[in-house]
């Protein structure tokens, strides 16, 4: 009887043997395309970048593009080094995560290994963003700024910029979003919106201005930022900006947006162009994405740091050969929902963490960037609102590294690298150094958390 047991029992294993076999050999012939398996992974992860006018140094859209780079394209994916997304998945998420599963990254690598078969390239989907250059869809209104002309000096460049327009009727808008035309070279865009008197014509004053530095109080001065009798119209702070790898970002309805006046302008108070080694045009345009109904919930932003409402602790002087860590905090006094963040600095910037402690000690988790990316910079938005509940501190946590051993550092040998305080506020060029965290939020309300930020 035991060894008729022992008998079943191999048989039985033999048996499960032989089927786990035959599973993997019939799920290994499964042939692996570009069209089926490896287009709608790169169109989602890599397209937004890797196009026209994107932010990549090539195109990543056809069948071609993609299997040229074959080998190159299963190394970074496998390494992780691209898609890049700086946020540490494991502290905090966010939407549209620009992060490959596994089993995305293991089918990069066996159609490479197996040949880069193109499969039927005609039932491929052309990727949205083609279209209009944006992730939100076609826009209701395209606002062109004035053409900025770039010189091959390797110098950054600083504009004030009006974009004026004029409607039919004040209109509802629920999201904005700034284009560059060359993505490469625009390091960020800050811009304000101004609400005009129906009698006042927005087109009158300057259109550009080349401060060639980052002092911005001339901006009043020859734009004609004034209704017509003279009284100076509301301003909007913040309505639209750009970093890279950044897209417009468009809240539930309801959440957000504002009233577009009949006469207005916006202002790319300032625009920031890296240093260049071709001599180039750059065209950028304004998005606009109206909406039917006014915003129910008006959101409001609040910064941290460099110009900000709360000091950086010790002062952000940073001394060569050195890495320092800086902290800059603040307590938040009614509760709120933070729907949107963006950290931000500069070239020596090596660590940032920001989270929330409670009145009772319990952590809120935001952001973690264990390895700065100073060339990706996002917005970072929260698939749920995350409540703040009034008494909690938020608290920056950054770690910068002037050391020669940190590639991106722009001196050799390492020199004195700070906030430069000579305009009011510090400066933005890329050689001196930031600690920045700007919040987009809403007053609490009950049921906050329960918002999908991705439901439209």
């Amino acid at each position: 009887m035991k060894k008729f047991l022992i008998a079943k029992t191999t048989l039985l294993a033999v048996l499960l043997s032989s089927s786990v076999v035959l599973f993997f050999s019939c799920n290994s012939s499964q042939t692996i395309t570009f069209q089926k398996d490896i287009a709608p992974i790169i169109h989602k992860n890599c397209t937004p970048c890797h196009r026209p006018n994107g932010g990549g140094p090539f195109s990543l859209i056809g069948y071609w593009d993609v299997a040229k780079r074959g080998k190159m394209i299963a190394h970074v994916t496998k390494t992780k080094y691209m898609p890049p997304w700086p946020a540490d998945p494991n502290y905090s998420s966010f939407t549209d995560e620009k992060i490959l599963t596994q089993q995305e990254i293991d089918l990069i690598q066996q159609w490479y290994k197996s040949g880069k078969k193109a499969g039927d390239t005609s039932l491929i989907k052309s990727p949205e963003i083609l279209q209009y250059g944006s992730l939100l869809g076609k826009p209701d209104m395209v606002l062109n700024l004035e053409p900025v002309a770039i010189k091959n000096d390797n110098l950054d460049r600083f504009y004030v910029i009006k974009i004026p327009y004029q409607l039919g009727k004040d209109t509802f808008v629920r999201a904005l979003e700034f284009v560059p035309g060359k993505p490469s070279l625009v390091h960020h865009m800050n811009g304000h919106y101004y609400k005009f008197s129906p009698s006042t014509n927005p087109f009158i004053g300057n259109k550009i201005l080349t401060t060639g530095t980052e002092n911005f109080s001339t901006e009043f001065k020859g734009f004609n930022l004034q209704n017509s009798d003279g009284s100076l119209p509301l301003r909007v702070h913040s309505a639209v900006n750009y970093l890279p790898g950044t897209y417009g970002i468009k809240y539930p309805i309801g959440i957000g947006g504002f009233v577009l006046a009949k006469n207005g302008a916006f202002m790319a108070n300032d625009i920031h162009y890296g240093p260049s080694k071709v001599n180039t045009i750059d065209s950028s345009k304004l998005y606009i994405y109206f909406d039917k109904k006014p915003p129910q919930r008006p959101t409001y932003e609040l910064m941290l740091g460099t110009n900000g409402v709360a000091p950086i602790l010790p002062p952000l002087q940073i001394a060569p050969n050195i890495i320092s860590k800086h902290v800059t905090q603040l307590e938040i006094y009614n509760d709120i929902s933070v729907l949107t963040i963006n950290p931000h600095m500069h070239l020596i910037g090596k660590k940032f963490k920001a989270y929330a402690i409670k009145p009772n000690g319990d952590t809120i988790k935001l952001i973690n960037i264990p390895k700065w990316l100073f060339r990706w910079q996002y917005f970072y938005t929260f698939k749920n609102p995350v409540k703040i509940p009034k008494g909690s501190i938020i608290k920056v946590e950054a770690e910068f590294d002037n050391t020669i051993d940190n590639p991106n550092n722009p001196f050799t040998p390492p020199k004195l690298i700070a906030e430069r305080l000579e305009f009011g506020g510090a400066s933005m060029r890329t050689i001196d150094e930031m600690l920045q965290f700007i919040i987009t939020y809403m007053p609490y309300h009950k049921g906050d958390e329960l918002i999908d930020i991705n439901q439209p």
